[in-house]
């Protein structure tokens, strides 16, 4: 049976859903976060921009490979990079895959426009055949042929922008990796979480979970939520048996990432974020005091924040 593939990625049902790869971004987006951050919370508006991002993707793709309208193409593969640069430059688990693409389009796009296509082009056909509209001083912006610029502001204008390529490439790899001084660093291999507006309210323990680090293809396996006193001693837990069989009525997410309930455990895909309400006669009666909430992950690795009764 033939699959559509491409209707899988725009299907906000299936797991290949590209508005979830999106939300992937949020967490460390630079510049452009508010805007991630509308579009996920917003999944019908956020449906429509990646319906619109994949037309104008293959459209600019198919028009520079074949040299149709080069100069066009070349500003939206500009813009496209931009945008897969501050969104998602932090992002790679085995080398600066996210990033490379970024500054490869940014540069890639400027040298286009500058240069036009070639003469194995459609831009260049058409002028071999003297299309009507090719004569036009608007087509040497659009499509291809020598710009009509004064020749003595065309070097500053090459200056300006490889400055401008150079300073952008190396702020986000400071920004993402610290790839100019100071340590290294790569927020795609290990998982972090965030743990924020927690409170008792009679017998429930509500807190906001929110995954901010990590590879971007698998999840964080959350399996066991602890609750610890002043003293350390466990005052509750929750197994990874009972996080498994969590239901939507205790995971209120925020995104169109989800964490939710898995086979074994509670799983948090990067960029989700989620409102827990674990209900607990136990916690109606704690003496008021302050707690210590404690999350572990399958990894070993476990975030604590305070809470107060």
């Amino acid at each position: 049976m033939e699959k559509n593939y491409l209707a899988d990625k725009l299907d906000p049902d299936l797991a290949g859903y590209i508005g979830v790869k999106f939300n992937h971004f949020l967490p460390n987006a630079l510049g452009i976060k508010p805007l991630i951050q509308y579009l996920v919370e917003n999944p019908d508006i956020l449906w429509i921009n990646m319906v619109i991002f994949t037309i104008v993707e293959g459209i600019v793709g198919l028009c520079i490979m074949f040299g149709f309208f080069t100069r066009l193409m070349s500003i939206g593969v500009f813009g496209l990079a931009i945008g897969i640069l501050l969104g998602s430059g932090w992002i790679g688990t085995t080398c600066l895959d996210e990033w490379q693409i970024g500054v490869l389009g940014i540069a890639t796009g400027f040298v286009l426009f500058l240069t036009g296509s070639g003469i194995y082009s459609v831009d260049k056909y058409m002028v071999t055949k003297n299309v009507r509209f090719t004569k036009r001083n608007w087509f040497s912006w659009l499509g291809s042929g020598s710009l009509r610029i004064n020749q003595h502001l065309f070097p500053k204008i090459v200056l300006a922008g490889s400055i401008f390529i150079i300073g952008m490439t190396l702020m986000t790899n400071q920004i993402f990796h610290g790839g100019l001084w100071g340590a290294l660093h790569n927020k795609s291999v290990k998982p972090k979480l965030e743990i924020s507006d927690s409170k008792f309210d009679k017998s429930t323990l509500s807190f906001d979970l929110y995954r901010t680090e990590g590879v971007d293809v698998y999840g964080s396996w959350v399996i066991g939520i602890e609750l610890l006193d002043n003293h350390d001693q466990r005052v509750l837990e929750y197994t990874q048996n009972e996080l498994a069989s969590l239901t939507k009525e205790n995971i209120s997410n925020y995104y169109v990432a989800k964490i939710k309930s898995g086979a074994h455990s509670l799983v948090v895909p990067l960029g989700a974020k989620a409102k827990l309400n674990l209900k607990n006669k136990a916690f109606k009666d704690l003496s008021d005091r302050i707690y210590k909430l404690r999350i572990t992950d399958i990894s070993g690795a476990f975030w604590e924040h305070e809470i107060k009764k």
